[in-house]
């Protein structure tokens, strides 16, 4: 285990189980369900200062700190969370948990049902962002939270922005991070050709493919190769990669590896499918593709009316999945249906996964923006 400056040291998982079935936005039953989750500071004696963090497309519920004293990665928002850090566990009681249809400890397609014992794979049902926030906010009431703030990034983001509609009485400030209230046709165009990489692969079986010797990794390799160009941009890339020879200062002249964002885009879709399980992207990309609070609601402005939250939007300048554009969308919504909203644009050549690397200007401005609303409390 790395020293770190203050961090939350040695966590760990616990699983919260919810017995009862819960009603889908598909019209369909659905439980019971295993939730997955850590939990790092203190929740006070009123128990209205918890933070509820949600994760990105392929996150899970470490947030922070580390597993054991051999463990060398750290959670997914470290930088983040942790004494005096942006998310203060010195002051706040910090909640992180998996989604429902993941594959890290939360009931997805490879749990077990129990009704034949097998993996459900594709007899798990559709899901959407909504049912994802039915159940946290199980959870949440179990750990016995009144009032939270709620914070996220990428899919994390459109969670945080459901929590604050269908909770409004319970959500006192939202932090979104580069994200949107509904993906355009292109972000949809994307997830389509990962989902197609791995329904095409020759061992994903309809999705049976769970004790099987040969399983769909390629098929999820190359969906991962291509969410991780669109994490990325252009400047990032050529500063990290340009057109450097991958082994030489010249081409092989075969179809093999020769320039080196071919060798990284290949090691990322490798270790990717040791941690991720195929079925699982399938169904969380489409509850992205689904999610659409204007649609829903009638219009974004009519959407906002209905929350009582205090908001901190923020973009970055190369994000081109997200754009700002369409973080200013929300914020015009909110003001115009009355809402306290602060937006800033954060300049940054790390494209959509700079809301993981550009944490010392995050932190600054949540800081700001969480002293506020402790002010106003």
């Amino acid at each position: 285990m790395p020293k770190t400056s203050n961090s939350v040291g040695l966590t760990q998982t616990k699983y919260f189980n919810i017995e009862d079935k819960i009603l889908l936005e598909s019209g369909k039953e659905f439980g019971p369900i295993q939730v997955a989750y850590e939990t790092y500071g203190t929740l006070n004696d009123d128990k209205d200062n918890a933070i509820l963090l949600l994760h990105a497309l392929t996150g899970d519920a470490h947030a922070a700190g580390y597993h054991d004293e051999n463990d060398k990665k750290r959670g997914w928002w470290d930088d983040m969370v942790g004494p005096g850090k942006a998310f203060d566990t010195d002051k706040y009681f910090v909640i992180s948990s998996n989604m429902l249809g993941g594959c890290s400890g939360t009931t997805g397609p490879c749990s077990i049902n129990p009704e034949t014992q097998k993996p459900y794979a594709l007899d798990f049902p559709v899901i959407t962002i909504e049912d994802a926030v039915k159940v946290q906010k199980k959870l949440v009431e179990f750990l016995g939270v009144k009032k939270l703030i709620v914070a996220g990034g990428s899919m994390g983001g459109m969670q945080a922005l459901e929590w604050s509609i269908t909770n409004a009485d319970m959500v006192d400030s939202v932090i979104i991070i580069a994200s949107t209230s509904r993906l355009n046709a292109q972000g949809i165009a994307f997830n389509a050709v990962g989902r197609n990489a791995i329904l095409s692969d020759p061992y994903f079986n309809n999705g049976n493919y769970y004790g099987e010797e040969k399983q769909p990794e390629k098929g999820l390799a190359i969906a991962r190769m291509v969410g991780h160009i669109t994490y990325l941009c252009e400047e990032a890339m050529h500063k990290k990669f340009g057109r450097r020879f991958q082994y030489s200062d010249k081409p092989n002249f075969d179809f093999n590896i020769d320039f080196q964002v071919e060798s990284y885009l290949e090691h990322q879709g490798k270790t990717f499918v040791d941690r991720f399980d195929a079925n699982s992207y399938l169904y969380i990309t489409k509850a992205v593709d689904y999610f659409d609070l204007a649609q829903k609601h009638g219009s974004l402005k009519a959407a906002f009316e209905k929350t009582n939250s205090r908001f901190l939007v923020m973009s970055f300048t190369s994000d081109w999945l997200f754009p700002t554009s369409q973080s200013k969308e929300i914020v015009q919504a909110l003001i115009k249906a009355g809402k306290d909203v602060s937006f800033c644009e954060i300049e940054s050549p790390c494209g959509h996964d700079a809301f993981l690397l550009e944490f010392e200007t995050q932190t600054k401005i949540v800081k700001s923006f969480l002293s506020k609303g402790e002010d106003n409390a």
